[in-house]
């Protein structure tokens, strides 16, 4: 039986400098030095998928990576899934208006349905 290749994507899972949903932001350098995460959906169970590149640029947190569920690949061909998300650990922050977050340990990206940064979306190549 043939192996078919996941869904290819690449999008931002975080913005820099962009107050989300929950009242944070992430600072410039929020994420510098993550190495490699799982790629869930909706943040929950065990991962979907690979993220096979992943890195900081002055617009936010960038990835590229595959989805290799079947149903989560057709949902996103589909239009239905253009989100991304993700799971982290504050370990620097401040407190003003919103909370901007200077360092985080990042656990996990996810795709979503709803992403808390509304700018956070991926596209499939």
């Amino acid at each position: 039986m043939p192996v078919t290749p996941g869904l290819r994507f690449a999008g931002y899972a975080a913005l820099f400098d962009r107050v989300d949903r929950a009242g944070d932001a992430f600072a410039r350098g929020a994420f510098a030095g993550a190495g490699p995460v799982p790629l869930l959906w909706q943040h929950r169970g065990n991962p979907v998928g690979v993220i096979e590149a992943i890195e900081e640029d002055a617009r936010g947190l960038r990835v590229a990576g595959r989805v290799d569920d079947p149903a989560l690949a057709a949902l996103m061909r589909a239009g239905a899934l253009g989100g991304l998300s993700v799971g982290y650990r504050a370990v620097a922050a401040r407190q003003g208006v919103w909370r901007t977050i200077a360092r985080a340990v990042l656990a996990e990206v996810s795709v979503v349905a709803q992403p808390m940064q509304p700018g956070a979306r991926l596209h499939i190549l």
